[in-house]
């Protein structure tokens, strides 16, 4: 934590939208501030697209220095569609970040918040509150940028390593045993791969299965990707957190968000053994931009994921309190009827801030 006792906390605003939902995620630290023992100190930095336009680089150095220093990163949605690399690959900090500082644990939660419409029949009344875990750092994405093509062919190369799973597999398990001591679930962890195919996804179930022997007290199930995407969309209540490759995981994280409302709805992390990243699952929205349309929950919750995390890293009960408080807060702003556009309703980025607020 900082000399100041602050937590310093890395604001990486983004393209699109990103900088209009991480200013009503800052109003809400700034109210959980106000009202509780915490102290933060909010450090702005360019990143994305525009910054790549600007000066050639997706982030300058200082921006990375700033996250080294930081005890947490908030960023928002980043890269623009028209905005490419030579390669024709999207501005993509978010990715450089997770390689930067081995931030091995994407985890991204899909909880439906009771007023939020979901395609599932019966999840209003069974509720869907799981978690998905990516690796972020191997997989097909070690490919990023490595990539071979030709005039016949092209070839990317996928990369599973024991350094890397087995900290993922252990982060996982502790995952699910902190649910289950918090009452939230039922503690199991699911191992999603294609090991019925593949000698690499084979190595990786074969790691799971050992680090299972070291968690007896969580339910370990093992399930083919294809078979998790249709369970996914039939009985998304038997879920409780999830363990992927990084494509997989990639493609399952935006599915589950589907079941929850949205994109709009699902924050996330990148999680390292000592640093993390905290943004929401959506894009920049350009088409959207300066409008104030755009729904801050999934930043807003971000918000609260990092709370949840620096409360265990710095031992600070009263961090993992306003990290649920945010939650309440948001879930009482639906309740009560708050419905943003890409729903249907006519809410738009301050009326939701404005209900969270009113919430907290």
């Amino acid at each position: 934590m900082s000399a100041n006792n602050a937590l310093h906390i890395a604001v990486l605003g983004g393209d699109g939208i990103g900088p209009e939902v991480m200013a009503p995620a800052l109003e809400v630290l700034r109210r959980v501030e106000a009202k509780s023992d915490l102290k933060f100190r909010f450090t702005e930095a360019p990143a994305g697209a525009n910054n790549y336009l600007a000066t050639g680089k997706s982030m300058p150095d200082s921006t990375v220095r700033l996250c080294e220093e930081a005890d947490a990163i908030l960023l928002g949605a980043c890269g623009l569609p028209s905005v490419r690399y030579p390669d024709n690959t999207e501005i993509a900090p978010q990715i450089e970040l997770r390689f930067h500082f081995d931030l091995y644990a994407g985890v991204r939660p899909a909880r439906l918040i009771p007023g939020v419409p979901s395609p599932i029949v019966g999840a209003d009344a069974r509720g869907i509150d799981l978690v998905l875990i990516r690796e972020s750092t191997e997989g097909l994405f070690a490919s990023m940028g490595k990539g071979v093509v030709t005039d016949t062919e092209a070839r990317e190369t996928l990369v599973i390593t024991r350094r890397t799973s087995e900290r993922l597999f252990e982060y996982s398990f502790k995952l699910a045993e902190r649910r289950k001591a918090r009452g939230r679930a039922n503690g199991g962890l699911t191992c999603v791969d294609k090991a019925n195919v593949f000698r690499a996804f084979a190595f990786f179930r074969e790691m799971f299965n050992e680090a299972a022997r070291r968690h007896p007290d969580v339910k370990a199930d093992r399930v083919y990707v294809d078979a998790c995407s249709l369970m996914l969309v039939k009985r998304p209540w038997d879920f409780d957190v999830m363990v992927t490759e990084n494509m997989f995981g990639d493609i399952l994280s935006d599915l589950a968000a589907g079941l929850i409302g949205g994109l709009g709805m699902a924050p996330s992390a990148d999680i390292g053994d000592r640093y993390a990243v905290f943004q929401p699952c959506h894009g920049t929205a350009p088409d959207i931009m300066g409008q104030g349309k755009a729904n801050p929950t999934a930043m807003i919750l971000s918000a609260a994921m990092m709370l949840d995390w620096l409360a265990e890293k710095h031992g600070l009960e009263s961090a993992a309190e306003a990290g649920e408080r945010i939650e309440r807060a948001v879930d009482k702003a639906y309740a009560d009827g708050i419905k943003p556009m890409e729903f249907g309703g006519s809410s738009g980025t301050a009326d939701v801030t404005k209900a969270v607020l009113a919430g907290l």
